[in-house]
């Protein structure tokens, strides 16, 4: 996961710090990750790729289902994880160069990286995007001090979209992938684009403040090796809403108690039960 600006990771996960001096607020994806279940997609998703591993290395992992159970059993119930974790690097590195792209700033030498940002290029070259002219604000950092959270915006952007190619302010993300279709998205998509949507406050790089600026539509922008697709997401106030819930849902789970005392029964309640019997 990408580190922005004033955001640092905790053990009840991602929190901003705010530079004004106030209480730490909550980041959007950490509301999502603790209060929307995503087991229906990941489940499948790593029972696919464990059973895909066995199945290629069935000979070697039979010569050792004796003689190393313990090591197997344990390599096999990591491979979902590490290639959770080399898909989520993945994507930072496909963020940090779509930002340098805008940024017009030096990019990293990095093969894996550079099909995912020709995508990205033909994308900006198929809306005649002028990056001067058109790009709003690229890795924004976005408060919502009433609500207590914070999040990153990757792109704000002029799109011709309206009424006789009128332009509107859209809020994209950016979503990587090597193995999803183009066109594919998550609900949880949407919570996240109306969080920052509907955001209070935008910082600037220097940390001045200015309020949210009215986005007209969201999008996420996924990219691909070999496709891109902008995909609108109906991010309205009825999805700020259903954020709020898992806003309100995330607080209480941060601030409840790991663990509870057991209750011992009185001494001798046993021995009354069984007279009363």
């Amino acid at each position: 996961m990408t580190s922005p600006k004033h955001a640092r990771d905790t053990e009840r996960g991602r929190y901003y710090s705010d530079p004004a001096g106030g209480p730490d607020l909550v980041s959007v994806t950490n509301v999502l990750d603790t209060a929307v279940n995503k087991s229906m997609a990941l489940v499948p998703w790593g029972v696919k790729l464990t059973v895909e591993h066995v199945l290629d290395n069935i000979a070697s992992i039979t010569r050792r289902v004796l003689g190393d159970r313990t090591g197997l059993t344990k390599e096999i119930k990591a491979i979902h994880r590490e290639a959770r974790e080399r898909a989520a690097d993945l994507g930072d590195r496909v963020h940090a160069a779509a930002e340098a792209r805008l940024l017009r700033a030096p990019i990293a030498d990095d093969p894996e990286v550079a099909p995912y940002l020709a995508q990205f290029d033909q994308w900006l070259a198929s809306w005649d995007v002028d990056v001067d002219e058109h790009v709003e604000a690229t890795e924004i950092t976005v408060l919502h001090r009433r609500l207590g959270y914070a999040g990153t915006a990757d792109l704000m952007i002029w799109l011709p979209t309206g009424p006789a190619r009128r332009l509107e302010l859209w809020l994209i993300d950016y979503k990587s992938s090597a193995t999803r279709r183009a066109s594919s998205v998550y609900p949880e998509n949407t919570l996240q684009l109306a969080a920052l949507r509907y955001a209070e406050t935008a910082l600037l790089p220097d940390d001045t403040e200015q309020p949210m600026p009215r986005i007209d539509r969201t999008g996420v922008l996924n990219l691909r090796a070999k496709s891109h697709a902008l995909v609108p997401m109906p991010a309205g106030r009825d999805a700020h809403r259903a954020f709020r819930g898992a806003l309100e849902t995330t607080r209480w789970l941060h601030a409840a108690p790991s663990s509870y005392p057991a209750l011992t029964a009185p001494d001798g309640a046993a021995r009354s039960n069984r007279k009363a019997a």
